[in-house]
């Protein structure tokens, strides 16, 4: 090796930020390692490395006897005080034992300490960039598909979408482009694994925030969201403004706006609900579609009674309960539907006013 290591270190110190000190203490301690590998012995050695001209050598410590029994070890007088004049037996010192063929070996090693140093820097960076758009959207290629685990390149690393993260009725494809929600990112030693989700309710969030412009400046607020997703999801939103309707505004001009979501989701549905402060309106308008005569609420129990017309029953709770169970997870209460039958309520019952 030659003082153009030492060049190639200040270089990569001001390209990539690794400090030189750094990478010469771990050529060091490489160097060592390899000697031992390469040249096992005994001896009490160390390999040097001369931080401005690059060069390395190996000396071994010997104690200085008047009769050399074990050369590994030992060191004759007059030998050593053709190195040290002033040596005397029993002193410690080294030797120069540089092997000729050591620096080959040296340079290889030094060389994958650098590559080494450098992958390490690489996903150190690429970790705090991905920890720093955790809770964003990306937008990456299906590169390979195992155990029904998707990895998606993101051009120098690649995320993770696990099956538990992906929406059972679609199918994924190698080469396909898909958008995905970061909602984790940690730190290994193989580098930073990035999960990702298309099944998870901040994606449906995120997607609004990027259709819905009012959503994005905070007019409109997201206030909660229930979703199973790749079937139906129902998102609440409120306005901050009396003159903006949070919902038309989530839904766009000609429905354009939600349909570029549903689109997205492959045409998962999307009820969008206007949220209220009155626990009952807000109940009323989370079973929507279904129209609704009445809603008892307990405060103790968070136990919601709501009334619907005969006809609407079967609308309210849903194919298999599903807009019932939404509309739970949406207002945070127990929603017991029942008809007006069911109830013993009059027809003239009027229907919730829902302006009110």
């Amino acid at each position: 090796m030659s003082n153009e290591l030492i060049q190639a270190l200040i270089e990569i110190e001001k390209e990539r930020g690794i400090p030189k000190d750094a990478l010469i203490d771990a050529i060091k301690v490489a160097l060592n390692a390899a000697y031992k590998k390469n040249f096992g012995t005994g001896q009490n050695v160390k390999v040097d490395f001369n931080e401005i001209t690059g060069e390395v050598s190996v000396h071994s410590q010997k104690r200085v006897v008047a009769e050399v029994k074990d050369p590994r070890l030992e060191i004759s007088l007059e030998e050593a005080r053709e190195l040290y004049p002033d040596s005397k037996e029993d002193d410690l010192i080294y030797v120069e034992v540089t092997p000729t063929n050591f620096g080959r070996i040296a340079a290889q090693t030094a060389k994958q300490v650098v590559i080494q140093k450098l992958r390490e820097a690489e996903r150190s960076i690429i970790y705090e960039e991905f920890l720093e758009r955790e809770g964003e959207i990306l937008t990456g290629t299906i590169q390979r598909i195992e155990n029904r685990t998707v990895y998606i390149s993101l051009g120098r690393t690649e995320a993770i979408m696990l099956p538990a993260d992906q929406i059972s009725t679609e199918k994924y494809e190698v080469g396909q482009r898909i958008k995905a929600y970061i909602y984790e990112v940690k730190n290994t030693s193989k580098g930073p694994n990035i999960f990702v989700s298309r099944s998870h309710p901040n994606f449906l969030k995120r997607l609004f925030e990027l259709e819905v412009p009012e959503i994005y400046d905070g007019v409109v607020e997201i206030k909660s969201i229930a979703r199973e997703a790749g079937s139906r999801s129902k998102i609440s939103v409120y306005s901050q403004d009396d003159k903006i309707d949070p919902v038309g505004a989530c839904v766009g001009p000609r429905g354009l706006r939600v349909q570029n979501i549903v689109s997205e989701l492959n045409g998962e549905k999307i009820d969008i609900i206007k949220y209220d402060r009155d626990p009952e309106r807000f109940i009323a308008n989370s079973l929507s579609p279904s129209k609704v005569t009445y809603v008892d609420i307990n405060e103790e129990e968070k136990i919601a009674r709501v009334v619907v017309p005969d006809y609407q029953l079967s609308l309210a709770i849903g194919k298999e309960g599903q807009n019932a169970r939404l509309a739970a997870k949406l207002t945070g209460w127990k929603v017991d539907i029942k008809s007006e039958s069911q109830a013993g309520l009059h027809e003239e019952v009027n229907d919730i006013d829902e302006e009110a």
